[in-house]
């Protein structure tokens, strides 16, 4: 697996290469095109002052042009009325003339050499997905079960999983839409429900604290208190920490409301946080300054905030024996990191010709190294066979306490009998007992 790892490092290293120069080219562009914008507002004021001359010149010479009239010669009155009503048209001069084109003109080649530098980032970001395509696999099929999805009882299994996802999520309404337009049965969908209403409650919590709203969290530690003191659980002093920290934050106006509340909260946490406290007790200090401005500013960062939504969500989970993480985020996060291995496996297996050996329908060829959060029992490999156990092929225990796989047991036994592999032990193999790990 060496090799694949490097290949995949090579792979990666290749499109960072070609993502460097298109965000080299990013900078480029937008430096060169602040100044050609820059230039063109440049342009454009001096072509606003030009007109703006122009048109007071242009005023002015109507207002001193005029027709002297005779006023003895009644036959011209009319006349000449209607030549002061029509003064003559604006004329631009040559200079503002050449100006204006001058700006236009420069305008005009700007605007075109930014489209030019436009249509050449257009080319760069594609070669980005060029890279991607030519350094990675986008054909999974390989790696995929077609059958699993072909049994109805399958796809109402994976239904459920679905809507259990979204009612985590506090997405009720998507998880009946899906549960009416897939025809789940009705005890199946009140399973949905009813298993996920625990979690739906976390999931608001969780959110009102990212969004620094604390009550519904510290009611449901008074409610929980005493299974999170079981649990040695930090949970409780973080969130009223974080409730003191917004009364203080206040300044001088909240002084005594903060003393009244640190009175309240913190007495039963003097024992486990004897350091904490005083540290906390220290912010008085600084009132007249601000918290912000203060050594303890560290404390009302928003990282404090994602601490604590966090330690809630995996505490509340393990007092109320619940999984933090849908099934559904767990399979496909598991999938993702193991996907990477099974297609660097098939890719040797094709070039050695012996792609026929995975042949296991429940079995992988090779073992996929999950982190250990996704570790939820432990796994028997039959010591005798030397495989993992499976649905079809579960563990076995004898009656001399030995465990071995179930092909291992048909395979040992001579008729009803059977011999431990590992002691002297003879004994009915009918009385070998299913275990779960």
């Amino acid at each position: 697996m060496a090799s694949s790892s490097s290949v995949e490092l090579e792979a990666i290293s290749a499109v960072e290469k070609e993502l460097d120069r298109v965000i080299n080219k990013f900078t480029e562009i937008k430096e060169s095109a602040t100044a050609e914008i820059n230039d063109v507002a440049t342009l454009l004021e001096e072509l606003m002052r030009a007109l703006s001359k122009a048109e007071q010149e242009m005023t002015g010479s109507t207002i001193n042009t005029g027709t002297q009239v005779d006023t003895d010669d009644p036959m011209a009155d009319e006349a000449d009325m209607q030549v002061e009503m029509e003064p003559s048209p604006p004329r631009l001069t040559d200079s503002q003339i050449a100006i204006i084109t001058e700006a236009l003109q420069k305008a005009n080649e700007k605007l075109q050499r930014l489209s030019a530098d436009h249509r050449d980032l257009h080319g760069a970001v594609s070669k980005v997905g060029k890279v991607i395509d030519r350094n990675f696999i986008s054909d999974f099929t390989a790696t995929t079960r077609t059958d699993a999805l072909q049994d109805g009882e399958n796809m109402m299994l994976l239904n459920k999983v679905m809507a259990k996802h979204y009612c985590r999520q506090g997405m009720d309404d998507v998880a009946r839409l899906l549960i009416e337009e897939s025809n789940m049965p009705e005890d199946m969908a009140r399973e949905v429900f009813e298993s996920e209403s625990s979690f739906a409650e976390i999931y608001r919590i969780w959110k009102a604290i990212q969004q620094h709203n604390l009550k519904p969290a510290l009611e449901w530690t008074a409610r929980y208190s005493n299974e999170l003191i079981a649990k040695n659980s930090s949970l409780e002093f973080k969130l009223h920490r974080l409730a003191f920290l917004q009364i203080i934050s206040r300044g001088m106006s909240a002084q005594t409301e903060a003393i009244v509340y640190a009175r309240n909260n913190f007495y039963k946490f003097v024992d486990r946080f004897e350091s904490e406290i005083p540290n906390l007790m220290g912010c008085f200090i600084y009132l007249p300054l601000g918290i912000e401005n203060s050594p303890y500013k560290h404390l009302i960062s928003t990282e404090m905030w994602t601490e604590a939504s966090y330690v809630f969500l995996k505490d509340a989970c393990h007092t109320l024996g619940i999984s933090k993480n849908s099934a559904l985020s767990v399979v496909i996060n598991a999938g993702c990191t193991a996907l990477t291995a099974l297609l660097a496996i098939k890719q040797v297996m094709q070039s050695r010709q012996v792609l026929n050996i995975w042949c296991g329908r429940d079995e992988l060829p090779i073992e996929i190294d999950l982190d250990p959060e996704y570790r939820y029992h432990s796994i028997f490999a039959c010591p005798i066979l030397r495989q993992q156990t499976t649905e079809e092929n579960p563990p076995k225990k004898l009656t001399c306490g030995h465990v071995i796989s179930n092909d291992a047991l048909h395979k040992l036994s001579n008729g009803h009998i059977l011999k431990c592999p590992y002691c002297p032990v003879e004994q009915n193999a009918d009385e070998a007992v299913r275990i779960y790990f």
